[in-house]
């Protein structure tokens, strides 16, 4: 099934001076500009496309390759506002439209928002919206309790940070369980830590913490033995250091750090921590 708004291979029917037509099945043929059309192309080959809307609102194929598909949720930028909304660079020629009824609060241009990307079939154009919870699911879908997952920050809470999980649901990383600050826009990985009674999704950017400090102390274990059986990140370092390396706030690291201490496994120092063999 052909697909607005998305990839789709799409086989040459007719050639034109002016580009070649697509077989769009249902959606009829669909006309792929000169400008894009490969070099050697011939009826019968088949093609990788993107559908969207030109200016004119025809339906129009390209092998450019946008920011973001439909269904997906992205970071934009604004790049002008009319009387139908607010509009984005999405890497197209045509703009993308954020009509005012789907815009949290008012955008302005030179900003950047996360937004989710659908076809409104009603209207039959491609739109995007800043309101995620009107499009997204924030109850768990395929979701299960330490799987890992794909995050995008999406905005700041009192309690932490709203993340987009694998473009389908919302979650939340508590500022507790961040670590480090997060930028929205940001993609990284993440885990789920809980489903709560409510449905309600709550996120870790750890798996040393998913696993507990016992597996985080035998990572720093693991790190000091490839290392020559020292280490100049000790619980004086820089948080960044820390979270480079082991993914982890500075203070559960200073707690492995404590208890392979006491544990008379490492030797620990202002500047360096030494294996103990």
């Amino acid at each position: 099934m052909v697909e607005i708004g998305t990839f789709n291979k799409l086989q040459v029917v007719k050639e034109v001076d002016f580009g070649v037509y697509l077989d769009g099945e249902d959606l009829d043929t669909i006309l792929l500009p000169k400008r894009y059309v490969p070099e050697g192309c011939e009826i019968g080959d088949w093609i990788d496309v993107f559908l969207y809307f030109d200016s004119d609102d025809l339906l129009i194929a390209t092998t450019e390759k946008p920011k973001v598909a439909v269904g997906g949720c992205a970071m934009l930028t604004v790049v002008d506002i009319n009387h139908a909304g607010a509009f984005m660079d999405w890497g197209l020629p045509k703009d993308l439209l954020v009509p005012y009824n789907e815009q949290q609060k008012p955008m302005e241009v030179g900003y950047s928002y996360v937004v989710h990307v659908f076809h409104d079939k009603n209207s039959d154009r491609i739109a995007a919206s800043t309101k995620l919870n009107h499009h997204l699911d924030e109850e768990p879908v395929n979701l299960e309790l330490r799987q890992k997952v794909d995050l995008l920050i999406a905005g700041r809470t009192e309690l932490g940070y709203k993340a987009v999980i694998n473009n389908r649901s919302l979650g939340l990383i508590f500022r507790s369980d961040a670590f480090r600050p997060l930028k929205i826009g940001e993609r990284l990985p993440g885990f789920i830590k809980s489903i709560r009674a409510d449905g309600k999704i709550d996120l870790l950017i750890s798996q040393s913490t998913l696993q507990g400090d016992h597996d985080l102390g035998e990572q720093i274990i693991r790190h000091l033995a490839e290392s020559g059986g020292e280490s100049t990140l000790t619980d004086k370092s820089d948080p960044d250091d820390i979270y480079r390396t082991f993914k982890v706030s500075k203070k559960k690291y200073k707690q492995a750090l404590g208890s392979l201490y006491k544990a008379k496994r490492i030797l620990l120092s202002a500047q360096k921590i030494q294996l103990i063999n």
